[in-house]
């Protein structure tokens, strides 16, 4: 590019730094992105930056993407261009902002954590060692048969659990939105299992089903460090929190019913594309299956 359109590009980072005060690597970054973006326009012919239009931006963000760059770093570099942009129209060199309204590819979603059934069962069939781990195993047990958010499990009160029934109704799910869901006959032993222990710590009117020590309802991060340390004691290896319980129930439904509008109802999910994502997780167990029982699924060696 012409020296006047190197020169501009060297006082919009001085204003970063003297004006903006942008740290050492911010303005490190910000020289990166301007610098890929200027070979772009060097290798395009491109002399000033007032050649730049639209269908540039989205050509050079492609151009990029195809280069291996993650949604995230075009993200980064789209908004150090459209600042950029923003100067020169300040200064005059731009009627408009060229950048405006191109977005970045969007990052694909990563695939929920999940636990195989024999990693449920061996979280679940542990015998409680004390009044607390009786509590803790039938939260497990809940947050498992029903695909509970940790949120709702939380929100829990005596009143939504008809154990006779095999119900909980979930009314503090995301949304404010309630739901009626199916309790499995393991969730409703641990929480008869629970119940006369309960009654020994409250004292009060609380009407929360899980309660702590003093017996007032538990909060999230409680029931999420409960979480964390039954799978210490128990050796089980790896991350776990308590959405990964409700990810698990997710997958093995789907797994064994196919039935994604049921899976949908049950979780609680507004809009079924939300609901989709375990249908990659069964596919990517069904693709396994496949290339270890298939016959011609697996190339032989050459000799």
């Amino acid at each position: 590019m012409e020296r006047k359109a190197v020169d501009v590009c060297r006082q919009f980072l001085d204003v970063l730094k003297i004006e903006r005060r942008l740290s050492p690597h911010t303005l490190k970054a910000y020289t990166r992105d301007l610098q890929q973006l200027a070979a772009y326009c060097d290798a395009e012919g491109f002399d000033e930056w007032s050649v730049l239009n639209g269908h540039h931006v989205r050509r050079y963000i492609a151009e990029r993407h195809r280069s291996g760059l993650g949604s995230r770093s075009l993200q980064r570099e789209l908004s150090a261009c459209r600042s950029f942009f923003d100067y020169l129209i300040k200064i005059k060199e731009l009627p408009n902002n060229p950048a405006a309204g191109i977005r970045a590819p969007k990052a694909a979603k990563p695939l929920p954590h999940v636990l195989d059934v024999d990693q449920v069962n061996a979280l679940l069939n542990v015998e409680p060692a004390d009044a607390l781990e009786t509590r803790d195993l039938a939260m497990w047990e809940l947050l498992y048969s029903s695909g509970l958010r940790v949120s709702e499990l939380a929100g829990v009160s005596l009143m939504d659990v008809d154990l006779n029934g095999k119900t909980v109704y979930v009314v503090s799910g995301k949304g404010q939105k309630a739901r009626l869901l199916p309790l499995g006959a393991k969730a409703v032993d641990a929480i008869r299992q629970w119940l006369p222990v309960r009654c020994e710590l409250v004292k009060t009117d609380e009407m929360a089903l899980f309660v702590g020590k003093t017996g007032s309802r538990l909060t999230t991060r409680s029931i999420q460090l409960r979480l964390e340390r039954w799978r210490k004691k128990n050796g089980l290896q790896g991350r776990l929190y308590p959405h990964m319980l409700r990810h698990s129930f997710a997958s093995h439904m789907l797994e064994s019913s196919q039935d994604l509008r049921a899976v949908q109802e049950l979780l609680g999910h507004s809009n079924i594309s939300t609901t989709q994502v375990y249908t990659h997780l069964d596919f990517q167990h069904l693709a396994s299956v496949y290339d270890q029982a298939h016959p011609r699924a697996k190339q032989k060696k050459k000799r």
